[in-house]
């Protein structure tokens, strides 16, 4: 599950990564902040997943919504940037900070809103107003429930140590698979 949430993002990153092919210009920066909040989320690990193992989740990723060439440019570039935007929700709750280092934290929730910016004035020069309605449908509507998931996930595990740990390291896997796939296309 991870893998495909992660190989979707490679499909994105990949195509706006220097030289790629989308209809924008993302600065270097995005791709800079990107490994700084892999690093941070790696940094923020508090216990062992080895503790959690009876936490583990198969999240449940709509791979069929999102496979990358069924995905047209705006698509993709709406699917990264809800993904972005509901992982930094994610991190900006009072539940969030009461689980992680606030320093870590607040670095994290900077580089993602950092990455968010850069993506928004992507995302405004290859979305017309047709395109719109992409947030409300299809993959963008998929990523959203898959979040919605994770939110009620930690919910019933009343937020414990173990379910914030099984959230983070499912957002670091994907993360660290999406850098691994630009790296390699660099």
């Amino acid at each position: 599950m991870a893998f495909v949430l992660s190989l979707l993002m490679a499909l994105v990153l990949v195509s706006y990564g220097p030289g790629g092919s989308l209809g924008c210009d993302l600065s270097q920066n995005h791709v800079l902040f990107g490994r700084k909040n892999l690093r941070l989320l790696g940094e923020m690990r508090r216990i062992s997943p080895r503790f959690c193992l009876q936490d583990r989740k198969d999240f449940a990723f709509p791979q069929e919504m999102v496979e990358g060439g069924q995905l047209q440019e705006a698509q993709a570039i709406s699917v990264l940037h809800e993904m972005l935007q509901q992982s930094f929700n994610l991190f900006h709750t009072e539940r969030a900070s009461a689980a992680w280092d606030t320093t870590l934290l607040e670095q994290l929730r900077t580089g993602l809103h950092q990455q968010l910016d850069d993506l928004d004035a992507c995302l405004g020069q290859v979305m017309g107003e047709e395109d719109s309605a992409l947030g409300k449908t299809g993959p963008t509507l998929a990523v959203k429930r898959y979040f919605q998931g994770i939110h009620v996930y930690l919910q019933e595990k009343a937020y414990s140590d173990c379910a914030w740990e099984t959230v983070r390291v499912e957002i670091m896997r994907s993360l660290l698979r999406v850098m691994d796939g630009d790296l390699n296309s660099s």
